[in-house]
């Protein structure tokens, strides 16, 4: 039986929308249903992979969402990943970050000895909203000495300027609403 092929945009096209959460007036875009979908999340990991530079060694999966696509990308491209993770989550820390988030605040924390200095990563994401968790992994990378050569998300909410807080870096998103 043949495998049906899917667009980037058939499978974003399943991203669903849910208002209030996590809180009262967010607009939460759950990927699920892309990840529920074979052909939707080859569609999407494939796109990620293409939008990779040719001289990262890694990747670097922020909770939770950005395992599952850290994973299927890493795997893809041929490439280790490198989660970053709540606190409490991991029994040996090298750094720590406390941030700002659109509806609060939250902590990272990179795993200790995962990531070498010099070494060329790539921070991998669901969503960029205002930029704050992915500021947050550019500071845990560079306290490990290696260095941001992007940032690839899967949609860039336009309106929350995530953008702005990143100017120096490079960063991919496969769709801006």
């Amino acid at each position: 039986m043949a495998q049906r092929v899917l667009s980037l945009d058939d499978a974003l096209a399943l991203v669903r929308e849910i208002p209030d959460f996590p809180a009262p007036g967010v607009l939460f875009r759950d990927l699920g249903p892309v990840f529920a979908d074979a052909t939707a999340f080859r569609a999407l990991t494939d796109a990620l992979v293409g939008g990779l530079p040719s001289d990262v060694s890694a990747l670097v999966a922020i909770e939770a969402r950005g395992f599952l696509l850290g994973a299927a990308v890493g795997y893809a491209a041929g490439i280790g990943v490198v989660p970053v993770r709540k606190p409490g989550k991991s029994p040996v820390v090298a750094h720590r970050v406390e941030y700002q988030l659109e509806y609060g605040t939250a902590c990272l924390e990179l795993p200790d000895g995962l990531l070498r200095p010099g070494q060329r990563v790539v921070i991998i994401d669901d969503v960029l909203a205002t930029g704050g968790t992915a500021l947050a992994a550019c500071e845990l990378v560079a306290a490990a000495g290696a260095t941001v050569a992007g940032i690839s998300v899967v949609l860039e909410l336009a309106a929350l300027n995530g953008r702005a807080v990143l100017p120096d870096r490079a960063v991919t998103a496969l769709r801006t609403i």
